[in-house]
């Protein structure tokens, strides 16, 4: 028997098999961005891990730009526009009036290279791009269609939208993935797909889902 637990980007996945009981939890990426409490949120994730389930964090998105800006600064001015400047906030960086110049973001680098925790980047740099648990396939994005799932890059997996979304392919495992969030505040649930980014920074609609043998059951906030 396996249960799984998804909440928004985050997984929660209980396997129990015979008498022993192993309990997974997988977290579907997006800690940061947007929300004024970023840096408190990865510190949440690493203090206090529940005690007893093994714990599996993906990365999403924005994670995956964190660490492109710390390389590389061109990057900066798209990062800002979706969530950055909150991130940056949360870890006490000016975010220079919101300048883009070429000036203003290689102060933020240097800045975000300075106060950075060292296990934060850690944090990011050992995220996984998938997870499989039975017959799930757990991603932040998605896949995409007709690329075998143990050969999709990551790119796909952190960023893909349209053509996965629009695909009724059968990939041989139900996809669960977040990052576009849902026409409406409830879950898209597809014969190939569960889409459970209800778009909670915004709409304030956490949604878990519970997946146990063929049933699936919703919980939200």
């Amino acid at each position: 028997m396996m249960r799984v637990f998804c909440r928004g980007d985050d997984e929660a996945a209980e396997a129990v098999h015979g008498a022993a009981l192993r309990k997974v939890i997988v977290y579907l990426g997006d800690y940061i961005d947007r929300g004024l409490e970023s840096s408190e949120v990865v510190d949440l994730l690493l203090d206090h891990p529940l005690d007893g389930f093994e714990i599996i964090t993906l990365k999403g998105n924005h994670e995956d730009v964190l660490l492109q800006f710390l390389d590389n600064i061109s990057i900066g001015s798209s990062w800002l526009q979706f969530g950055g400047d909150a991130t940056l906030y949360s870890y006490g960086i000016p975010t220079q009036g919101g300048g883009t110049d070429q000036r203003s973001l290689e102060n933020m680098q240097a800045y975000l290279l300075r106060k950075l925790p060292a296990r934060h980047r850690a944090f990011f740099k050992s995220l996984r791009p998938s997870h499989v648990e039975g017959d799930y396939f757990f991603v932040h994005a998605g896949v995409l269609p007709g690329v075998p799932l143990e050969k999709q890059s990551e790119k796909d997996l952190l960023w893909i939208r349209g053509s996965f979304l629009d695909s009724q392919a059968n990939y041989g495992k139900i996809i669960v993935h977040g990052h576009t969030i849902t026409p409406t505040p409830v879950p898209e649930v597809l014969s190939n797909r569960i889409g459970i980014d209800t778009g909670a920074y915004s709409t304030g609609v956490l949604t878990c889902l519970v997946l146990q043998d063929n049933e699936k059951a919703f919980l939200r906030t």
